[in-house]
């Protein structure tokens, strides 16, 4: 049985934060088939403890949920302001032993609430073509490509994606 919430307590934020460190140590290790140093990856996406994602994620309009799995943490996803009109969705990530069970598609519903609780009007991700799943899960979704929202280093450039759409689109009923 799934079950996702908002992570409130220091061990919600522990139990998001091994998350993470699984999500960079796979993202650490995919992006050498592309020539990037793990320690970007790392550094530039990474770098966050679970003190740090509890302070970043804490405030009502910065929620971070966790998916579990009969009780077994699954998976993660986080959204933050970004400007004035804009959220960005973070940490999108299920661990490799759960996946083919609709919790990726479960966690973007449930952020999806989330978003649409708030006063912003438009959700960003910014995501790399080898994360091929969460790429096709996105559009599925209603995200497209865009321009990209942030500078990034040189060394990985060539594999980022950047995408966005309306907070209230046509696609939030995705099933």
């Amino acid at each position: 049985m799934l079950s996702i919430s908002r992570a409130c307590t220091a061990e919600d934020f522990t139990i998001g934060s091994e998350l993470c460190k699984a999500f960079g140590a796979w993202d650490a290790e995919a992006c050498l088939d592309y020539g990037i140093p793990s320690e970007v990856v790392i550094a530039f996406f990474h770098g966050e403890g679970d003190e740090a994602l509890a302070a970043k994620y804490s405030p009502d309009d910065a929620p971070f949920l966790l998916a579990r799995w009969h009780g077994e943490p699954a998976g993660c996803i986080a959204l933050e302001p970004f400007d004035d009109i804009a959220a960005e969705i973070h940490k999108f990530y299920v661990a490799s032993s759960f996946r083919g069970r609709g919790i990726g598609r479960a966690l973007m519903q449930a952020i999806l609430a989330e978003a649409i609780k708030g006063q912003k009007s438009m959700l960003l991700v910014h995501t790399t073509i080898y994360m091929r799943s969460a790429v096709t899960l996105y559009e599925a979704f209603g995200f497209a490509r865009c321009r990209p929202f942030r500078d990034i280093p040189d060394a990985i450039r060539h594999t980022e994606v950047f995408m966005k759409r309306p907070i209230r689109a046509a696609h939030d009923d995705c099933r």
